[in-house]
């Protein structure tokens, strides 16, 4: 019945929306929640939205995710990634077009993951563009490393079999050993990812550096015209190794949402996908543009665009419901009656109030399904050029 139904759900050319990126097969190498929205129960869902159809190793299986404070499950072993990938290939369900790599708990399971993606690139030598490596090197953020350390040399001896690595901007500095605090430090890593780890595309996520008019979106919401800005940068190299730089910058919502990284990575999966089949690059390795395409006018600044604009609108629904559930708490605290006394009452309703916030603050991507597939306000995430300041001049990249 759902199915009948749903093309009704949608009116005009706004169907073709869902057909448009190309019937793809795709591997997912992530963690595994059982409530929520994080790692590959995040990738999956918004994959197979936009029409692809995804295999599943999960490298945890977790009840919910860790910002609950309270999880129970376990770490997948490095063997067992092994033994499920063997048996993909004995029932013959190993013929995949790309590969999206994220949360890996250690080392060895990095290591593993990296075998199964070299031996899957081996086969495609014969055959350029037919399978593209997304890395998600999940490692840590704000400064904070939240994985062994051991694991940081294993992602870097994998990076020139990427094809597009997804860091935020502590993981490419732990990447390419370059501490980036300006648009120049920015470009210096991204060159160094380019040209001595060979990788093809960098989209580096959640960069905090100083904003420009140019490419600040104009949302209509009064609010988001003075909120703090996040920019995502990347680029496709050139044939030689150069960096070709562009910027989409959006307003950052006050709210600290679990899943988004997996949510960008997925999305762009399907996006870079559709975006190289419409620049006729599927068969051409790595789906690198000629040398003359600009950094805003690449498949990946294209794909970049459609993500960023489905990621705002999903997470301000979010937000919205999670200040709801906010206010809603507070007011039922004029209405509690006082069930016990002491310092372990109140350290329990901490507990409670965290779990429940925790629960209103679950990336709401379900019920937005449709600007997944339909990304509104595009006009608003258009990539620009990034404008990098060399000995008191400013060159545009």
């Amino acid at each position: 019945m759902a199915e009948a139904e749903a093309p009704a759900a949608h009116s005009g050319d706004s169907n073709i929306a869902e057909t448009e990126v190309p019937e793809t097969h795709v591997l997912a190498i992530a963690s595994h929640v059982a409530s929520g929205y994080v790692g590959n129960t995040m990738a999956m869902f918004c994959m197979q939205s936009l029409g692809c159809e995804v295999s599943a190793i999960h490298t945890v299986n977790y009840s919910n995710h860790v910002a609950y404070r309270r999880v129970k499950g376990r770490k997948t072993p490095p063997e067992e990634v092994t033994e499920l990938w063997e048996g993909l290939k004995d029932a013959r369900l190993d013929n995949f077009d790309m590969m999206l790599s994220g949360y890996c708990p250690s080392a060895p399971v990095v290591d593993r993951v990296g075998k199964i993606a070299r031996e899957l690139r081996t086969r495609s030598y014969t055959k350029p563009g037919s399978f593209f490596w997304v890395l998600d090197p999940v490692m840590g953020d704000n400064g904070r490393i939240y994985v062994a350390e051991d694991t940081v040399p294993v992602y870097k001896s994998l990076l020139k079999d990427a094809d597009l690595i997804l860091p935020n901007q502590f993981e490419a500095e732990l990447l390419s050993d370059v501490k980036i605090h300006d648009l120049a430090s920015m470009k210096q890593a991204i060159t160094k990812l380019h040209q001595t780890h060979k990788t093809p595309h960098v989209l580096i996520t959640s960069m905090r550096l100083p904003a420009s008019t140019a490419n600040t979106p104009t949302a209509t919401d009064e609010d988001l015209s003075t909120s703090a800005k996040l920019s995502v940068i990347g680029s496709t190299a050139t044939s030689d190794s150069k960096p070709r730089l562009f910027r989409v910058t959006v307003p950052a919502l006050p709210v600290f949402f679990s899943g988004t990284g997996d949510m960008f990575a997925s999305l762009m999966v399907s996006r870079l996908r559709q975006a190289a089949q419409e620049a006729d690059l599927l068969d051409k390795a790595s789906w690198q543009s000629p040398d003359d395409v600009a950094g805003p006018d690449l498949p990946l600044a294209k794909a970049a665009e459609k993500v960023l604009a489905s990621m705002h609108a999903v997470l301000k629904d979010t937000a919205d419901h999670y200040d709801a559930a906010t206010k809603r708490m507070q007011e039922e605290q004029g209405r509690e009656l006082n069930t016990g006394t002491g310092e372990e009452n109140d350290e329990e309703k901490d507990a409670l109030k965290h779990l429940r916030l925790t629960r209103a603050a679950e990336v709401r991507v379900v019920r937005n399904v449709r600007a997944l597939r339909e990304p509104p306000d595009l006009d608003n995430f258009k990539a620009q050029p990034v404008v990098v300041e060399t000995e008191g001049a400013s060159q545009a990249e």
